[in-house]
């Protein structure tokens, strides 16, 4: 792996800066250079949150450039969509079906796309696109806040990183007692796109 430009995105009260840290350490852990900044707009009332996360032999900005992104980790559907600009052509989205709909969309002042529109959009840019089922298996292990977890396992499966070095930056990362039930979500992350051919 020469290089990899990543850009997370989710909204506020999803863990996409804990996310965007673990995969920093992980990165760091096997030797890269890592660059990363964060954007939060309004992300404690449900707000747009964008990690950029950068790893090379040598990085020399956090910023990723619009039209050059590798992977797109979007933990929501709309937000896939607005940041889709950004991806590569033929980048890789791993976006997690589920909807979490802005004030404007509850007041009625706008409208939530559909899937095949939020699909569009995203095609424009890639045929590489994979729906995950992150925030329904995060209640089903009995805990929403372990989808972070989810989707870094997901991701996961498209860098070179062994998977014990993610296990320990993990455990580095996450308090005793949340531990095991945040590594049982990553695995099962990995589960998710095990079977993703690139």
């Amino acid at each position: 792996m020469e290089k990899q430009d990543i850009l997370m995105v989710g909204v506020g009260g999803q863990g996409t800066i804990l996310a965007s840290d673990i995969l920093g350490d992980v990165a760091l852990a096997a030797k890269y250079d890592v660059k990363k900044t964060d954007t939060l707009g309004m992300a404690q009332r449900g707000g747009s949150v964008i990690s950029h996360v950068r790893l090379a032999k040598k990085v020399w900005s956090p910023m990723i450039k619009e039209g050059e992104v590798d992977i797109l980790l979007a933990f929501e559907k709309l937000e896939a969509a607005r940041w889709a600009h950004f991806l590569k052509p033929g980048g890789l989205a791993l976006v997690n079906n589920h909807a979490n709909p802005p004030l404007s969309v509850s007041l009625g002042t706008h409208r939530y796309p559909n899937d095949n529109e939020v699909r569009e959009i995203l095609k424009q840019r890639t045929d590489k696109i994979y729906l995950v089922e992150g925030t329904a298996s995060a209640k089903e292990m009995g805990d929403v806040r372990t989808l972070n977890l989810f989707m870094l396992g997901c991701i996961s499966n498209f860098m070179s990183i062994k998977p014990n070095v993610w296990q320990k930056c993990i455990a580095e990362r996450l308090p005793a007692k949340i531990l095991q039930l945040n590594l049982k979500a990553f695995e099962q992350g990995r589960k998710e796109t095990s079977h993703v051919n690139l």
